[in-house]
């Protein structure tokens, strides 16, 4: 007998049969007794939330912004008027609306850039100083932004008064300045260069928190293949930082227009609950004619115009979002 005959055959697998046409067919996994109604249900108690602090102000807003309603009309003297569209043709044919319109954007667009600027340049001085200055830094940063607005404001107003203002006095030390006595409100745009800087000041720290957060998510490495391209660092912080950055800054820049075009109580304060022709902001102009003229129509209207615009700021930001996901 051969050693070929004394061997036991080899038992082989069985031929794999091609997959069908239709390609392979995954088992079905049981479906999960929530369902698509899940998220839903877990929003539920935010969503009813809203809908009871911001459904009626909202619907009553836009219903007075319709209607004929004065202090007549509050103290149930006469019955409120429809009128149609007549709040909106009398405010948007108003010069006086328009000029604080762009008072309004000018101030958002100057208070935004300035945060966004300062808050970037802040954010990069945190990555490269000690980490007990970076303490102290956070220390600050988290000090002034849960100070309360009204807080911060009067410290403002002391700061800049005409008599007994601190800055005037530090500024009067340098050669050539003599601002003692000099009323920083005087005129419209110093006034609102002084509550633009309150602003910022306030809105910074959020800023820079949260840049500094997105910084560390930037890869050493990219950065490091940079500078051994040849790139200085601004050519790191345009072609490497940035880009990373670019969805933090989109919704920090988007985030900043619509607080900055809601200030009130800044201005509010600031002008002892009095703001003069020149320093009306949307906000405040809404609030005078509502509770100072006594035309809660109009008032309502120019509120509603307000949000209309910030409307349009939110579907930028969606619109440039969905951009950067496409490109991701």
């Amino acid at each position: 007998m051969s050693a070929a005959d004394t061997t036991t055959p080899a038992t082989l697998p069985p031929p794999r049969q091609a997959p069908p046409p239709g390609g392979t067919r995954q088992p079905r996994g049981k479906r999960t007794s929530g369902g698509a109604g899940t998220p839903w249900l877990l929003l539920a108690p935010c969503l009813a939330i809203l809908a009871l602090v911001m459904g009626y102000p909202l619907v009553r807003l836009v219903t007075l912004s319709f209607q004929k309603f004065g202090q007549s009309q509050l103290w149930g003297f006469q019955p409120a008027e429809s009128v149609g569209f007549d709040n909106f043709a009398e405010v948007l044919g108003d010069s006086e609306f328009w000029q604080v319109v762009l008072r309004t954007i000018i101030f958002a667009a100057g208070s935004v850039i300035f945060t966004m600027v300062l808050g970037m340049l802040v954010a990069l001085l945190l990555q490269r100083v000690s980490g007990w200055v970076k303490t102290l830094i956070n220390i600050a940063l988290v000090a002034s932004w849960g100070m309360p607005v009204i807080v911060a404001t009067t410290v403002f107003k002391w700061l800049f008064d005409a008599d007994y203002g601190i800055l005037n006095a530090l500024l009067s030390r340098l050669p050539g300045v003599d601002l003692i006595g000099h009323n920083w409100f005087a005129s419209g745009p110093e006034g609102l260069a002084v509550i633009m800087l309150l602003v910022v000041w306030g809105a910074v720290p959020f800023v820079v928190i949260t840049l500094s957060a997105g910084l560390t998510q930037v890869p050493k490495e990219l950065e490091e293949a940079a500078r051994l391209d040849g790139a200085g660092a601004w050519g790191v912080f345009r072609y490497v930082t940035l880009p990373i950055l670019k969805p933090i800054i989109v919704m920090l820049t988007t985030l900043s227009v619509i607080w900055d075009m809601g200030v009130f109580p800044q201005v509010f304060v600031m002008r002892n609950g009095h703001p003069e022709a020149e320093f009306q902001l949307l906000t405040t102009y809404s609030y005078d004619r509502a509770f100072v003229v006594n035309d809660y129509a109009q008032g309502s209207a120019i509120a509603l115009i307000t949000v209309v615009l910030l409307l349009g700021v939110v579907a930028v930001y969606m619109r440039q979002m969905l951009k950067i996901g496409d490109v991701e």
